[in-house]
């Protein structure tokens, strides 16, 4: 069982990028924020891909046994927030991400490596 061994943020940033995902980006909040110690920050490049995303990381992460505390945005498909305790997941519509830019917002954060593939997967094209 190597999955039970990745953490929350590996187990996401793999099943968002599996979904098709693009520029994920992993930020240490634990020291700017009370209530969360990671971001993960995803771009998908329509409202059906970001809703897909979602539904990919949701499934994953409950299969694991992380729990979704609150989810936001996702019927409108733009902006999808995931929250999950200590790891809250942004979900982005490209135009969105370009205009809200959080990867500026939190630019003194510390960015966290994730192991991911070169290329996506294709079935998720």
């Amino acid at each position: 069982m190597a999955k039970a061994q990745e953490s929350p943020l590996q187990l996401a940033a793999s099943a968002a990028w599996a979904k098709g995902a693009v520029d994920p980006v992993a930020l240490d909040v634990s020291t700017r924020l009370a209530l969360s110690d990671t971001f993960l920050i995803v771009s998908g490049r329509s409202e059906r891909n970001t809703r897909a995303i979602a539904d990919g990381i949701e499934e994953e992460l409950l299969s694991d046994g992380v729990k979704l505390l609150r989810r936001e945005g996702k019927a409108d498909g733009r902006w999808i927030l995931l929250d999950f305790g200590g790891l809250v997941v942004h979900i982005f519509h490209d135009e969105e991400r370009g205009f809200y830019a959080l990867e500026r917002l939190w630019k003194d954060c510390p960015v966290l490596p994730l192991d991911l593939p070169a290329e996506p997967s294709a079935a998720s094209e």
